[in-house]
């Protein structure tokens, strides 16, 4: 006998679907400390429902799993722990995410939408014979996920009937899982070095302000100011503020900053409590990494600046004289 699905029914069945979802968030960390891209990507995971597994895979990385098993929303930690996962390279990450994925069979793997969430899941979706989903902002259902086209000008929506749904996350679009958690934690046992790239080493620039894409303010300037020795004021502004230091595509392209500093589509995504575009015209690329920002403040000499269709207070007046002003008026 065929019985009538009833909205009941329905809710009673997507519930059920909800608790057999299993999701693997892939952590990133520096061995010390997690980035925090990967408490917005456990967030997301959360929302499929169903239990939510975390992969920590580095040298020394006990400390980073703690922070983890903290993490409410967290239901296991998994650790591996290997000199071979010095750096972080996909090449041997990716043999360690399938060994895992073949013993527990999760339902979603995803990783936050950073350089290397975007470096490491294209390889693991390959290897799984499956389609990756970039930079999603929101999860409609486990199988239906919402991310940005044409530079942040529209919106697609996209069902994955794939066997296993991997994707990464914009951190913007969702907010950081909060501690509170209790998760147990499992040793995993590292995958086979693959050998066939080496770790040599890294250069970071160490900066007393805050990281560009955690700030809660962020100045950036763009080809208007002419001259990389003239980013001096937007620094002399970000100290008072307890800043980062963005800057446009422009400025950067023109040499005045190096590139981890870009802002856009092509560099960093940063929603910030406090945005100040110095200098920026405000071209399409470059909205689509800022315009998330909770307040925009636009400095510009030109009214038409495209700039001034997104911010919320904006100031026409030449950057040289409008800048130190404010830095005067903020050392009262």
């Amino acid at each position: 006998m065929l019985k009538a699905i009833t909205k009941p029914n329905l809710r009673t069945l997507s519930g059920l679907i909800q608790r057999f979802q299993s999701t693997l968030v892939v952590a990133e960390h520096n061995n010390d400390t997690l980035t925090p891209i990967t408490l917005n990507a456990i967030t997301a995971a959360n929302k499929l429902g169903g239990e939510v597994s975390c992969l920590v895979a580095g040298t020394n990385c006990a400390k980073v799993a703690e922070q983890l098993s903290q993490v409410e929303g967290v239901k296991k930690v998994l650790v591996a722990q290997h000199d071979v996962y010095k750096g972080f390279l996909p090449e041997e990450l990716t043999p360690l995410i399938l060994a895992t994925q073949q013993q527990f069979n999760f339902t979603h793997i995803c990783a936050g939408a950073s350089a290397f969430g975007k470096n490491l899941l294209p390889r693991v979706a390959s290897k799984l014979d499956v389609a990756p989903i970039s930079d999603i902002i929101e999860i409609k259902s486990p199988d239906t996920f919402v991310r940005t086209i044409y530079a942040g000008n529209a919106l697609s929506t996209v069902k994955c009937n794939e066997k296993v749904k991997i994707f990464t996350v914009r951190g913007t679009s969702f907010e950081s899982a909060k501690q509170g958690g209790s998760a147990t934690s499992e040793q995993v046992s590292p995958a086979a070095p693959v050998g066939i790239s080496e770790w040599l080493e890294q250069n970071l620039t160490k900066s007393d302000r805050p990281e560009l894409t955690s700030a809660k303010v962020v100045v950036s300037g763009g080809r208007g100011l002419k001259s990389g020795e003239n980013f001096k004021l937007l620094y002399d502004l970000a100290d008072k503020l307890n800043a980062a230091v963005g800057a446009s595509r422009a400025a950067v392209d023109a040499g005045y900053v190096p590139n981890d500093m870009q802002v856009g589509q092509t560099g960093k995504i940063v929603a910030p409590e406090l945005y100040i575009a110095v200098g920026i015209s405000g071209a399409i690329q470059h909205l689509a990494g800022m315009k998330d920002s909770k307040t925009i403040v636009a400095i510009n000499k030109d009214p038409e600046a495209p700039i001034f269709q997104v911010a919320d207070f904006g100031l026409v007046a030449d950057l040289f004289k409008a800048v130190p002003e404010m830095i005067e008026t903020l050392k009262k």
